[in-house]
């Protein structure tokens, strides 16, 4: 943005003052250029001379051309060469400098040319010096009107001029921002791409389907699914608060932690408590991240989850039933001493999970009305019957008719449904699930 500035600046020193005046100089002389400028001042003339026409005070016509085109030549090259002293001043110092300029060039002018008439125009009683000295009065005045007419027709094209150098450089720094802007959000998207798993772990009795639909503004969803061991997957959704790369940035702080603390021995409070810990101690002020931590075990078909300020899950029975998975805790980033609590869910066959973000539930019509959770639910149990990821899909595929895809912030949408068994593993199901129970009940609180 400095050379934008730079770009737009005037001349800053005296060197570069004598180049442009040089430049000047060499423009003023081009054949085209002079011929265009003498057109005009002899268009001045003819105006000089039909405005004393008519008030009866008719001019040679040769001698108003003379005057005229010496005198406005003379007015030209010294707003060209002289403009130094009085421009770039207070605007009652510049018309101090300049009036006494204009009189001393126009007086000097008319003598000029008072002396080249004066062979053949001159009283014969008259000398040369009363001859250069007389008939000074109206060239003077048409002088003096010309002269300050230029100048402020000068003024208001510097003013216009310096006005739009001004817009120009505007421009210059407004599309400059916006391509850094772009190049910033291009570089937070892939950040948040390179976080987001490529594959989802699969383990028995369970599938998990996840879907993140970006915004046109970078947010800071993210989601993860990691293997813990054989039968158990860890399931995370979060929500950075912000948006482009100083979001992506912190998801990405987020998703070391999680990877790091992830472990089958740490239980999803243990984990939100390290994960807060670490944020606490480097997360800048107002900000944060809602989360949502839990632990599928496909041994006891249970869900052990905890909760970080994050929207609340929706429970699916089979049976049509619905709840939201409650369990509240402080955001993370915030209360360093916070102490986060552990939850059980058992699941049944046919039971489904929805964790989502805000994306989801605050993707809005025009006036503003919301998808909202009731839609979200409406639409899932309309999905009955039907695979995870074609409820997945449908959920998605929802989302972005309501809003006609104009998302205001990332959607991120994790499923995963407790599948149904076969006919043959009914019977060997049910005692599993009574074993599963028991197990639960007999363990220390």
């Amino acid at each position: 943005m400095r050379d934008i500035r730079s770009r737009t600046r005037g001349p800053t020193n005296d060197g570069e003052t004598l180049i442009a005046r040089s430049k000047s100089l060499k423009a003023w002389l081009q054949p085209r250029r002079f011929a265009r400028r003498q057109q005009n001042f002899i268009a001045i003339a003819v105006a000089i001379y039909v405005a004393m026409w008519a008030v009866d005070r008719p001019a040679s016509i040769s001698a108003t051309l003379l005057y005229t085109l010496t005198l406005c030549n003379i007015i030209f090259l010294m707003q060209e060469y002289l403009g130094f002293l009085y421009t770039r001043k207070k605007h009652l110092h510049t018309w101090l400098l300049f009036i006494p300029l204009l009189l001393v060039g126009g007086i000097l002018g008319i003598m000029a040319v008072n002396a080249i008439r004066f062979p053949t125009s001159h009283d014969p009683s008259q000398s040369l010096w009363q001859y250069v000295t007389s008939g000074w009065k109206m060239p003077l005045m048409a002088t003096m009107i010309v002269g300050i007419s230029a100048q402020l027709y000068r003024q208001m094209r510097e003013r216009l001029e310096s006005k739009n150098r001004e817009l120009q450089q505007a421009i210059e720094i407004e599309a400059a921002q916006r391509e850094l802007q772009g190049q910033e959000l291009q570089q937070a998207r892939e950040i948040q791409q390179s976080l987001l798993p490529k594959e989802i772990p699969e383990i028995p009795g369970f599938e998990i389907q996840c879907a993140w639909e970006p915004a046109k503004v970078v947010g800071g969803d993210y989601f993860d699914v990691i293997r813990l061991s054989a039968t158990k997957v860890g399931v995370c959704i979060a929500d950075v608060v912000g948006k482009s790369v100083s979001a992506a940035l912190l998801m990405a702080n987020v998703q070391a932690s999680v990877r790091a603390f992830a472990v089958e021995s740490a239980s999803p409070a243990m984990l939100c408590s390290r994960v807060n810990s670490v944020l606490c101690s480097s997360i800048s002020s107002g900000r944060y991240v809602t989360f949502f931590y839990g632990v599928l075990d496909s041994a006891r078909r249970s869900f052990h989850y905890s909760n970080a300020g994050h929207l609340l899950p929706v429970l699916i029975r089979g049976d049509g039933t619905t709840q939201s998975l409650e369990n509240g805790g402080a955001v993370l980033g915030v209360f360093p001493q916070w102490k986060y609590e552990d939850s059980l869910l058992h699941l049944q066959s046919g039971d489904r999970m929805i964790l989502f973000t805000d994306g989801i539930t605050e993707a809005s019509l025009p006036n503003g009305e919301e998808f909202g959770e009731a839609r979200l639910i409406e639409t899932a149990k309309a999905c009955e019957g039907k695979s995870t990821r074609e409820m997945k899909s449908a959920l998605v595929a929802k989302v972005k008719r309501f809003c006609d895809s104009q998302l205001r912030d990332d959607a991120t949408l994790v499923v995963i449904t407790a599948a149904l068994p076969n006919e043959e593993d009914a019977s060997k199901e049910v005692e599993e699930m009574c074993v599963a129970t028991s197990a639960l009940n007999s363990e220390p609180n």
